[in-house]
């Protein structure tokens, strides 16, 4: 991942968000409850995930149903996936790093490797205590990103688990939170745009010290008298084809929706997500790349057309 040094983080009191959330419980109690009644049986984290560096820093618990990451002055932590996937529904509960997390990064994301990868990224930007996190997300298909959407979340990250799923299939990928949609990338084939559909990739998370650009630009560092900070996860779920030697769980590199549990492999957006979509793009979206005219003075990218 590319740290984003060309966007800077918009600086604004949580208070005044709070107002706004206040106004849109309702929604968020829904949201809660579609999430609960889509998560499927939570997994275990030692048989879905290798912690892969951090010296001791990440700590898998009570009988893999918790996993934990930290960071100190030293060093932070990471893991990922024992598995490959071509297209899949991921869904993972994190509670962020409470508190004074400005400097620290939490990511959550799918790639693949190589200079021609794959990505699909969440990016969790620490803030002062009072401040809100910032959610920065990014697509890279066959090496290139530069897809930048950046989000407010409409309650507070740190006070509880909440659900980050990604809806990955052959016709477009869906960020969403709590089962409320923040963000869909379409396959722009038909225009020249690379659409990620032939490398598999793994699920990966850190947290890692990134005070060089995560708050506001890099001007806020991090606060070591603070540390270790913690980041925790639980209720794993992956309904998605995995990719061993070349063959697909889901029986063939375009792998069939027939099945029951494969539904995801041509869902889309509703109505009724649609509406959820537009309402938080409006209210919650604070950066998209396809709207920056300064950084593309010759044009926006051709994807964009297609955009929310």
């Amino acid at each position: 991942m590319l740290p984003p040094h060309h966007l800077s983080s918009v600086h604004i009191n949580y208070n005044f968000l709070m107002a706004a959330f206040r106004s849109t419980s309702v929604l968020y109690m829904l949201s809660l409850v579609l999430a609960s009644q889509a998560l499927a049986l939570a997994g275990d984290f030692n048989k879905d995930f290798a912690i892969k560096w951090g010296d001791g820093r990440a700590k898998i618990l009570n009988s893999g149903q918790l996993l934990t990451l930290s960071l100190d002055k030293a060093s932070g932590s990471g893991f990922q996936s024992k598995n490959d996937y071509l297209f899949g529904k991921i869904n993972m509960q994190i509670k962020l790093v409470p508190g004074n997390s400005a400097g620290t990064v939490t990511a959550y994301y799918l790639s693949s490797q190589g200079s021609t990868h794959d990505e699909i990224d969440f990016e969790f930007l620490g803030n002062l205590s009072g401040d809100p996190y910032i959610l920065h997300t990014n697509m890279f298909s066959q090496g290139k990103g530069n897809r930048e959407e950046q989000f407010y979340l409409w309650f507070d990250p740190t006070a509880d688990f909440h659900t980050y799923s990604i809806l990955w299939n052959p016709q477009r990928i869906i960020f969403s939170v709590d089962g409320t949609p923040i963000r869909e990338f379409k396959n722009a084939e038909s225009i020249g745009v690379p659409y990620p559909k032939n490398q598999a990739m793994r699920i990966y998370s850190s947290l890692w010290n990134a005070d060089d650009w995560a708050t506001r630009g890099g001007l806020v560092k991090t606060d070591w008298t603070k540390a270790p900070f913690t980041a925790s996860y639980r209720n794993f779920s992956a309904n998605a084809c995995i990719w061993s030697s070349g063959v697909s769980s889901c029986g063939s590199s375009t792998p069939s929706s027939n099945s029951s549990n494969n539904g995801w492999l041509t869902e889309d957006l509703d109505a009724t997500l649609q509406a959820r979509l537009q309402w938080v793009q409006k209210n919650y979206r604070i950066y998209n790349y396809c709207t920056d005219a300064k950084r593309f003075p010759q044009g926006f990218p051709p994807e964009c057309a297609m955009s929310s």
